[in-house]
């Protein structure tokens, strides 16, 4: 795990992040936690512990300068990627974590006591029916194939003015142009993750008028 802890560090030291020791030892610990209920759970069909460390949570801390919203839920969240991650940066901001798999959702529970996460909330629901109140300023989500699969299904959880945040790879990339007047993409950010031979971005969107929609 030393090995391990030296690389998150050195990613981190590459991402910029200003984080201090005890929301390291919280990201390890979360690794931790993620490789031994992954076995019994299957939370992610990632195994091997390096690969994990790149590809969940370095890949999630590649977004962190980007959150500048204070309410945020991640949909789709599955083993915690990339909320619980965005959670330990950001223990002044309200991280929410929403899964339809009961499962996952019993590991985000213990995860988030073990972690003393005191900044999200496990909702195990299907998001077409989760109406949270207040809404949120953001939703953020590894989970859909494409952007208008994300509106189709989040739209309701965000005001207005508000974004939706789509972690995405680049092979993925769809015609941003053809999606409904519901959304105005503000920025496609390349996204530069520590030790992946691949390329992510970040689409943000912000919510437009509902009669916008085309």
């Amino acid at each position: 795990m030393e090995q391990l802890k030296t690389q998150l560090i050195a990613g981190i030291t590459s991402l910029q992040l200003d984080l201090s020791a005890e929301q390291v030892d919280k990201l390890m610990a979360y690794l931790t936690l993620l490789q031994k209920w992954n076995k019994v759970y299957n939370l992610t069909a990632i195994r091997d512990p390096e690969e994990m460390l790149v590809k969940h949570l370095l890949d999630s801390l590649a977004v962190v300068p980007y959150i500048d919203v204070n309410r945020i839920i991640d949909v789709g969240t599955g083993g915690g990627i990339p909320g619980i991650p965005l959670a330990i940066c950001f223990p002044e901001k309200q991280i929410d974590l929403l899964d339809s798999n009961s499962k996952k959702t019993r590991f985000l529970i213990q995860a988030k006591a073990e972690l003393g996460l005191v900044n999200t909330q496990v909702i195990h629901h299907r998001v077409e029916e989760y109406n949270p109140e207040p809404l949120y300023d953001a939703v953020i989500s590894r989970a859909f194939a494409s952007m208008q699969d994300m509106l189709e299904w989040t739209h309701h959880l965000i005001p207005e003015g508000r974004f939706w945040l789509a972690m995405k790879a680049q092979k993925e990339f769809e015609d941003l142009t053809k999606l409904p007047g519901l959304v105005k993409i503000e920025e496609v950010i390349e996204l530069n993750v520590p030790m992946l031979n691949a390329e992510r971005m970040l689409v943000k969107g912000s919510k437009q008028s509902e009669t916008n929609q085309s």
